[in-house]
């Protein structure tokens, strides 16, 4: 472990959720008529029962990690082996109660799974789809019939380079994905330094958003890429001259054409020094750049970061109007080394819903059309293109480049890694139960950076885990050789019916 980047998690370590925060899938209970034999805490292997010998006291069951009714099948199962019929397992009311249709119960209890173990989900938890009806939902990756590859999973590439260009520094991640934006004030501190210490880890990068650079990131410099977005809150020469990265946030998948907005009781004082500004008031960005109205105006922008920072990459970031093809080759000409295409299904719980379901278009469609337009412009290999807006999963990744794409960008996963219960009060200041997207001080000491990070680096190994397989399966050597494979992509319900012949 360096000197210089404290708390890095090494190897992935048991993370589980403090007793009183968790909500497990399923509810034991135990009757009154529990006569305390300890049967069920000798027979269950998973520590759903404890009894503490020589005291004759069981305690409250564990149920988080417990199976469900299924674990019937076995000949340990609790409520088959209690003597006097004492114990029953029901789904949890408050667990069918998480989420949403992008992130029903299931998904968000693997995804928290992943994160607390480090490897894939194997109790019937889905860890490849939601029930959104449509986007990723509706696809299924082609694997063979027979299984047959002489591909190892663990000689599988899946670092991705982010500069195609002759100029600038060469650099290259470890995994085909990388952090998005999430500014200070948007999220505190320690979710921040959480998301630094995994990315860092994996020699990934994490992006700081529009709320400029905290000091405590500085240790992690070289996984932070700095965004400039139209507000230009905590915009200062030193930021952009320590970042690798620096991305322009032209606009956001989930409210395109609104800019961003910070309501009053989360700019604190010390968000408000950061983005220098008046404390308890609401920040709104606007919409667009206003010095940027065309493709010369953005060579400007870019010229402007290398004349700070010659050997920084520079990531445009743009929502996906229809144009967007058009918009990804502007960008290119102006110079910037990565397109990134933000979707609408992703982004801040604060947007607006009738802006994220009704005016960008989907990141499925808006992928393949950039990706097609680049390779009829013979530029494709010159330019990095990444895909965000909602992808949650392993599979999402993995479809993503299918389509088109060179890697993608995460954010909500982290943070339901984290905790987060998918409740939508993302925009208010103590709106947040699990002390996630929160500055209050006293809601920020529910989660702290090593055990954070700690959740993510497992969450990532469960992702390497399951892409190196994916990959492996299809006879495919790296995920380079999956960009563009989109015949390797089957509609869901299609996939299913062709199983059946």
């Amino acid at each position: 472990m360096s000197d210089q980047m404290p708390g890095l998690p090494t190897s992935v370590k048991q993370a589980p959720f403090p007793q009183k925060r968790f909500l497990g899938r399923f509810m034991v209970e135990r009757s009154k008529d529990c006569i305390k034999c300890g049967t069920c805490a000798r027979k269950c292997p998973f520590g759903v029962h404890d009894r503490r010998d020589g005291w004759g006291k069981i305690g409250t069951p564990r149920d988080w990690y417990c199976i469900g009714p299924e674990c019937h099948m076995n000949d340990f199962f609790c409520v088959d082996n209690c003597p006097v019929g004492a114990l029953s397992v029901t789904d949890g009311i408050q667990f069918k109660s998480l989420g949403d249709y992008r992130w029903p119960p299931k998904l968000i209890a693997s995804n928290w799974k992943q994160a607390e173990t480090g490897r894939p989900p194997i109790e019937g938890l889905e860890s490849e789809v939601g029930n959104s009806g449509g986007g990723f939902d509706e696809m299924s990756i082609a694997f063979p019939r027979e299984p047959g590859s002489d591909v190892p999973p663990e000689s599988v590439k899946l670092n991705v380079l982010l500069n195609r260009r002759k100029e600038g520094e060469r650099i290259e991640i470890g995994v085909p994905y990388y952090g998005g934006g999430m500014s200070f004030g948007s999220i505190g501190l320690s979710i921040m330094m959480a998301r630094a210490k995994a990315c860092a880890a994996w020699n990934t990068f994490t992006c700081t958003g529009e709320g400029g650079y905290p000091e405590e990131l500085v240790p992690y410099k070289d996984h932070i890429i700095t965004q400039i977005a139209t507000g230009l809150f905590g915009v200062r020469e030193e930021t952009i001259q320590r970042a690798r990265i620096v991305e322009f946030k032209y606009a956001q998948g989930a409210k395109p054409g609104l800019g961003g907005h910070l309501l009053w009781d989360k700019n604190t004082p010390d968000v408000a020094r950061m983005r220098e500004a008046v404390p308890w008031s609401s920040l709104f960005s606007p919409f667009p750049f206003h010095s940027v109205y065309s493709v010369e105006d953005h060579k400007k922008h870019i010229d402007w970061i290398r004349a700070i920072h010659p050997k920084a990459l520079v990531s445009v970031k743009v929502s996906t109007p229809t144009d967007v093809d058009m918009v990804a080759v502007g960008s290119y000409f102006a110079g910037a080394n990565i397109i990134h295409l933000d979707g609408g299904y992703g982004g801040t719980g604060a947007a607006p819903e009738i802006a994220k379901k009704n005016i960008a278009m989907p990141i499925e469609y808006a992928v393949p059309k950039v990706h097609k337009f680049l390779v009829n412009e013979g530029i494709r290999d010159e330019i990095v293109l990444v895909a965000s807006g909602g992808l949650r999963t392993a599979y999402d990744i993995l479809k993503a480049v299918a389509l088109g794409a060179d890697g993608a960008v995460i954010g909500t996963s982290e943070l339901v890694a984290v905790g987060c219960v998918r409740c939508g009060n993302c925009e208010s200041g103590r709106g947040c139960p699990r002390g996630i997207a929160t500055t209050d001080t006293e809601l920020s000491k529910l989660i702290t950076s090593e055990w954070g990070s700690q959740r993510i680096y497992n969450l990532f190994a469960s992702w390497d885990v399951q892409m190196r397989d994916a990959l492996s399966r299809l006879g495919l050597r790296s995920i380079r050789e999956l960009r563009g494979r989109s015949d390797l992509l089957r509609h869901a319900r299609l996939s299913k019916k062709e199983w059946k012949r």
